[in-house]
């Protein structure tokens, strides 16, 4: 059984406020890293190798909030996280407040891969970067006149969601043909965050979280609260040790942690049998899934 489903973040835009024009721009963003994950499981690639590639065409399409096109502090800079999870020896990598990485889930695969940690933040992650050989991009690569615009206005206290997604991130989860899971989140934050601010993409447990037997999680919308319910950990807890079903757990963690929080956004997940969950309470989420029973659905509301 394969399973592959993407998000491209939740949010507050309403449906009269997100043109047709611009509805199937997100689509077909959405649709290109679909395709791209799901054509490396058929191809038999794993399930790390499709959750990473599939993030990387979202981090390239200014749309949204990860890569180019993120949202941008109050000094109007962009500054990236993100991690990855392999869910068959649940190794874990991960980088936050980087500010010259074209690809963040690419160094967060690097940080599982070939060094010793799981998270290394900012300068560090950078230096780090450069040893493996990473080319580095200037921070005005991330920054589109739209994300500009956004934070201009929201600095003179207007609502900024009818734009774009004011807060969001990019995430993938995938079961493959041996079994193996695999999730990675990347976001460039919120708007107007406080230069050094690290959400829940880069925690391990809160933004991402992968186990064999169990399931891949990847969530989206106000990091704190995610972080702070533990959020994607909580979903396999659920299915392990209380024997939940995936769209309990989900919709547990969503609409009862923590909205309680006072929080909202989505979770995408994958289970060992390969059914797929994608739920929100926000008032969108732009999402997309395959399998290999032929399911294919791409939505925003």
């Amino acid at each position: 059984m394969l399973a592959f489903a993407i998000h491209g973040g939740a949010g507050a835009i309403r449906r009269e406020r997100l043109s047709a024009e611009l509805e199937a721009r997100y689509c077909a963003g959405l649709s290109a890293a679909l395709d791209r994950g799901f054509g490396l499981l058929e191809g038999g690639a794993s399930s790390l190798d499709a959750v990473s590639a599939a993030v990387r065409v979202l981090e390239d399409d200014s749309l949204f909030n990860a890569g180019r096109g993120a949202a941008l502090t109050r000094e109007g800079r962009a500054e990236l996280d993100a991690s990855i999870m392999d869910g068959r020896e649940q190794r874990a990598g991960a980088v936050a407040s980087v500010r010259h990485i074209k690809n963040p889930i690419d160094l967060a695969r690097r940080v599982m891969e070939k060094s010793r940690h799981v998270l290394i933040t900012g300068d560090g992650a950078e230096e780090f970067a450069l040893q493996e050989g990473m080319t580095l991009v200037a921070n005005d690569y991330f920054r589109t006149a739209e994300r500009k615009e956004q934070l201009r206005r929201q600095l003179e206290g207007e609502s900024v969601s009818e734009l774009m997604p004011a807060q969001g991130t990019v995430g993938a989860v995938a079961l493959d043909a041996r079994g193996d899971l695999a999730a990675a989140t990347s976001t460039g934050g919120m708007t107007l965050k406080r230069q050094g601010r690290v959400g829940d993409s880069a925690i391990i447990g809160a933004g991402t979280y992968a186990k064999n037997g169990v399931c891949a999680v990847s969530a989206t919308g106000h990091g704190e609260y995610f972080i702070r319910a533990v959020a994607a950990y909580h979903v396999c807890a659920a299915l392990e040790y209380r024997c939940l079903s995936l769209t309990q757990a989900v919709h547990e963690v969503l609409h009862e942690k923590i909205r309680t929080l006072g929080g909202e956004g989505g979770i995408i997940a994958v289970d060992a049998r390969g059914q797929i969950v994608m739920d929100f309470s926000s008032q969108t989420m732009f999402r997309a899934a395959r399998d290999s029973n032929g399911k294919r659905e791409v939505a925003v509301f």
